[in-house]
């Protein structure tokens, strides 16, 4: 090999090989990411009914754990998709108040302390933001289920007008300590969209 070309080819190989782990390294983050379909798989191949202490136990904060790894728009798709009522609606009064609390998103108390702190006007006007966003949402997923079987799509459950008046009138603090799990379970796609919407700022605009 002549010199002239030596350090040429070295920076060649340098690169190339640069090239190869940042690649590597793109695909074990993609294939390590957390995501609705792989929740989907993990409860498809698990079979709830079946277990009893503790393999039931260890099975439910195994899903929490899948649950809390999803992104914002991961977890959306995984309760438009029906993923968690199918679980949820197996488990026994008390698991489904463990489980709320195990998948409760980061900051979630202190955005219904924020939302207390809003004059009632400015809730309603946030609760009707999110509901709209999750109507959207819901729109989209019904959009993509004609392609992809078993997605539940616009049969996901919508919040009653009913709840939505309490949480504006009550607030969400006082609402929340006091429902039952069925009710946290249907409030919380709610809830994400408005910590959504207290995140970004929007919650707060126009106050």
């Amino acid at each position: 090999m002549s010199s002239r070309y030596r350090p040429i080819i070295f920076a060649a190989i340098g690169l190339v090989l640069v090239w190869l782990v940042a690649m590597a390294g793109f695909s074990i983050s993609r294939n390590s990411k957390m995501t609705a379909e792989k929740v989907r798989t993990y409860m498809d191949g698990t079979d709830l009914s079946k277990l009893t202490g503790d393999a039931r136990a260890k099975a439910l904060r195994e899903l929490a754990d899948r649950i809390n790894k999803l992104s914002a728009e991961e977890r959306r798709r995984a309760r438009l998709d029906g993923l968690i009522a199918k679980w949820f609606n197996q488990m026994t009064e008390a698991e489904k108040a463990e489980f709320l609390e195990l998948t409760m998103p980061t900051g979630f108390k202190q955005m219904i302390t924020a939302f207390e702190q809003l004059p009632e006007e400015k809730r309603r006007k946030t609760i009707d933001d999110a509901m709209k966003r999750m109507r959207e949402a819901r729109a989209d997923a019904g959009g993509e289920a004609g392609s992809q079987s078993g997605r539940r799509g616009t049969n996901a459950p919508a919040l009653s007008q009913e709840l939505q008046e309490q949480v504006a009138t009550i607030g969400l603090k006082t609402f929340y300590s006091e429902s039952s799990a069925e009710a946290k379970a249907e409030l919380a796609p709610l809830m994400e969209e408005i910590q959504r919407s207290m995140e970004t700022g929007r919650a707060f605009r126009n106050r």
